[in-house]
């Protein structure tokens, strides 16, 4: 009994060792993104390496999977019906939450490299995107059609370009180094994003990182948006005032040029 214990033990001490035998060592071209009255997108590089206290492991080839997921925040998705031989928008679906961006970059397709255990448990792949996507109080009418609704809700930022996926986007060196380029689209919304590092082997998840990346409103930008918000009287009355000056001047510039 007391060698058994004794075996135990050490193979529970040598647990820790084996978990960290790769780590992920990252960083950002950049942790912040200033929105602008003129942006019009950004470009993040990922890049890092795999720390190792031993040599390269037989075997299955190294796997990295980076994922950047954006602030959640409401959508509304319509179903298209036909009435009367015209498609007209049937009744809409207002998801409470739902990430404003989302991307992730493999080295290969992500069921190559990611099992289908460990995606469910991680949330990385975008076909299970919309387990995560916030639905409170369903209306009565939507029944089974929960899931085509919240697939429709992934299909839709997909064709606006703000959830996309980059096969083959992570290039590994010697299975070290390991770097990436993802694209921030013009339409970003303002809070902390966040970016996922994964290592994997033989399609099982051996270390991860993370971090974020602020977007923050500058500028105009920024005080449009505050005045907007905590000012919205007077956010009412500036605007109404830029319209009569905007439009007395448009007039005015009208009289001269054609008198």
């Amino acid at each position: 009994m007391r060698a058994a214990g004794l075996v135990l033990a050490a193979a529970l001490m040598l647990l820790p060792l084996r978990a960290a035998a790769e780590q992920v060592v990252a960083g950002l071209s950049q942790t912040r993104v200033s929105i602008t009255t003129w942006f019009s997108g950004s470009e993040i590089f990922i890049y890092g390496a795999v720390k190792r206290e031993a040599p390269i492991p037989q075997g299955a080839p190294l796997d990295v999977v980076i994922a950047v997921t954006g602030p959640s925040a409401p959508v509304i998705v319509r179903r298209k019906t036909r009435e009367f031989g015209v498609w007209v928008n049937g009744p809409g679906l207002f998801v409470d939450a739902a990430p404003s961006f989302y991307a992730v970059s493999t080295t290969r397709p992500l069921e190559d490299v990611l099992s289908a255990t460990a995606d469910l448990r991680y949330g990385v792949g975008l076909k299970g995107l919309g387990q995560v996507i916030r639905l409170v109080d369903a209306p009565r009418w939507l029944g089974e059609q929960r899931d085509e609704y919240l697939d429709a809700v992934v299909r839709l930022q997909r064709n606006r370009g703000v959830y996309y996926e980059q096969i083959g986007g992570v290039t590994v060196a010697e299975e070290t180094l390991f770097q990436t380029r993802l694209q921030l689209p013009a339409q970003l919304v303002e809070g902390d994003y966040r970016a996922r590092i994964f290592l994997t082997r033989d399609r099982e998840v051996i270390d991860s990182f993370e971090t974020s990346i602020a977007v923050r409103k500058v500028g105009l930008e920024h005080w449009v948006d505050e005045m907007a918000h905590k000012r919205s009287a007077l956010y009412g009355v500036l605007s109404v005032v830029v319209a009569l000056v905007a439009g007395w001047a448009a007039s005015a510039l009208f009289r001269v040029a054609f008198p």
